[in-house]
């Protein structure tokens, strides 16, 4: 079987042969997910610095779609128990978010930094053993949702920042005896009510 990697997909070619004599010729096509090169380009766009394609393909259809999408590393022929140790093997260059939707990704999708499933059919493993599950069967959903996660956690340390730092300055007024203590108690409830307000945002 010969793969050829178009802009739609993997396709190959088997040949029948009946008697010794080739017959004819059989051509399968897996397409790719319209999306997967937006999602590429969309994590890279994010700051991911690396991206490798583990799959229990074989080499030369796995490194078809590697090449298209331009990864970093492609690996093939994987079992699930191979799809850990890469997965322990690039965390030793930093966290690893790994993106599976299948039952071979289920223990690699538990090992790293952030598993992430992908919804399919045979979600069910693959959504026990990930941190986030993605109900839409959409890759693209993941680049979003990394925007998403990374803003959110920003808001989060801004408002907590805030937050200590307004009582802080509070605290220290109150302390010189500048600041009656029903007047620091509204004071403090009025900080509290500022940091949920902007908190908020990330729900934009």
């Amino acid at each position: 079987m010969e793969p050829d990697l178009s802009a739609t997909g993997v396709s190959a070619s088997a040949f029948v042969c009946a008697d010794g004599r080739l017959v004819g010729a059989v051509r399968f096509e897996d397409r790719l997910r319209p999306e997967a090169a937006r999602t590429v380009e969309g994590l890279r766009a994010l700051g991911v610095r690396r991206t490798v394609l583990a799959s229990g393909d074989r080499l030369e259809v796995a490194k078809a779609i590697g090449d298209y999408l331009q990864f970093d590393a492609v690996e093939a022929d994987l079992s699930a128990a191979d799809k850990v140790d890469i997965v322990r093997r690039e965390s030793e260059r930093g966290h690893v978010m790994m993106v599976g939707d299948g039952v071979n990704d289920a223990p690699a999708l538990a090992v790293a930094s952030v598993g992430l499933a992908v919804a399919r059919g045979n979600l069910a493993a693959a959504a026990e053993a990930a941190d986030v599950v993605l109900l839409q069967n959409d890759v693209g959903g993941v680049a979003e949702g990394l925007r998403i996660a990374r803003r959110a956690k920003s808001i989060a340390l801004q408002s907590v920042g805030v937050g200590i730092g307004l009582s802080s300055i509070a605290m220290i007024v109150a302390g010189a005896g500048f600041l009656p203590p029903v007047q620091g108690a509204l004071i403090q409830e009025a900080i509290d009510v500022a940091v949920v307000l902007n908190a908020l945002r990330a729900l934009s």
